[in-house]
């Protein structure tokens, strides 16, 4: 999910829009709220965002800050226009990233895969369980020493279940990660869609489903 922060509303609906045209779910707040949800939300809400995307409004150095003590999320602040002293300030209070309007969503997505691959360090750019391994850096998980080309939302279902290998998630967590807390457009039960078509591709590959399901615990991978 990515966040999206600006007084307009007609900013935040608009990037929610471009981000829904590439299959990226998104949520728009206004200034004062987005600071309250971020002194509220829980750790399991914040780390289904994988990146703020902060507008042009004043407070913008003080809640880098804020962000950052909850969050590891890449922080891209979108500029009307470039200008050396206030790009250099935002670095400083912890931005990663300054683009000058207009810009693209998919440069916007390259450029936040980009601060995440620089972030990852070797030991950390992959996960493996079994004969499944997914990488940290956006590249397509590898199954049976062979890459596997999946749908977005298929990809990050099985990023979170290797990345929480041992342990089962429920549908709901599984939903925040892959839809974003705020999206009351779409049922909860679309998920158990999605696993069943990511679980039938990897019994094909591998010969047997490496994701075991129990009623009311949820899913897991290594469990």
């Amino acid at each position: 999910m990515i966040v999206v922060v600006d007084n307009r509303e007609l900013v935040t609906n608009g990037y929610k829009s471009l981000f829904g045209t590439e299959g990226v779910s998104s949520a728009g707040f206004g200034v004062d709220e987005f600071r309250d949800w971020v002194e509220s939300a829980s750790d399991n809400d914040l780390s289904a965002v994988e990146a703020f995307l902060l507008g042009d409004f004043p407070e913008r150095g003080a809640f880098t800050r804020l962000v950052r003590s909850r969050s590891t999320a890449p922080m891209i602040a979108l500029a009307e226009a470039k200008a050396l002293t206030s790009t250099l300030d935002l670095f400083a209070a912890g931005i990663d990233d300054v683009v000058a309007k207009p810009v693209h969503v998919k440069e916007i997505l390259a450029r936040v895969g980009a601060i995440r691959r620089r972030e990852v360090t070797i030991d950390r750019a992959k996960t493996t369980v079994d004969e499944i391994c997914v990488f940290a850096d956006g590249r397509d998980a590898e199954v049976a020493g062979q890459p596997m080309v999946l749908p977005r939302r298929e990809r990050r279902i099985l990023e979170y279940l290797v990345a929480n290998k041992g342990r089962r998630v429920s549908k709901q967590q599984l939903f925040s990660a892959i839809y974003g807390i705020f999206d009351e457009n779409v049922e909860e039960n679309v998920i158990e869609s999605h696993i069943s078509k990511l679980r039938k591709k990897l019994k094909m590959r591998l010969g047997y489903d490496p994701v075991s399901s129990k009623r009311y615990l949820g899913y897991g991978i290594g469990v």
